[in-house]
């Protein structure tokens, strides 16, 4: 057996590989051609229709999340105003506490004395 008996053997054996895997490409394209194509659109087609709805609820939370962050920013500055403010309120009423105290103090000593 020479050489170019050997090769023509092998090309023969390729060449009927290459025919027995055409004939398996045909008949997937035919089932594909018959009706799973237009199934696969349609499927395709809903598909993109229900993520344009999700991307469009999608941005309607992510606004109401923002102007949410807005108004917590705000309540974040009030909360801080109204606690130095309760800060300069305590501070006042340990002052009258002490005006209080001193004064009942010398009003009771001018009682005494008197």
């Amino acid at each position: 057996m020479s050489f170019q008996i050997l090769t023509s053997v092998a090309t023969m054996i390729f060449c009927s590989a290459v025919l027995v895997q055409s004939v398996r490409m045909m008949r997937s394209l035919r089932a594909v051609k018959d009706g799973a194509l237009t199934e696969v659109v349609g499927a395709l087609d809903a598909s993109t229709t229900q993520a344009r709805l999700v991307l469009s609820e999608l941005r309607q939370t992510l606004h109401d999340c923002a102007s949410s962050s807005r108004t917590l920013a705000n309540g974040k500055e009030i909360a801080e105003e109204l606690s130095v403010m309760i800060g300069i309120a305590n501070a006042t009423a340990e002052r009258l506490v002490e005006a209080a105290g001193a004064a009942n103090t010398v009003r009771d000593s001018e009682e005494v004395a008197a």
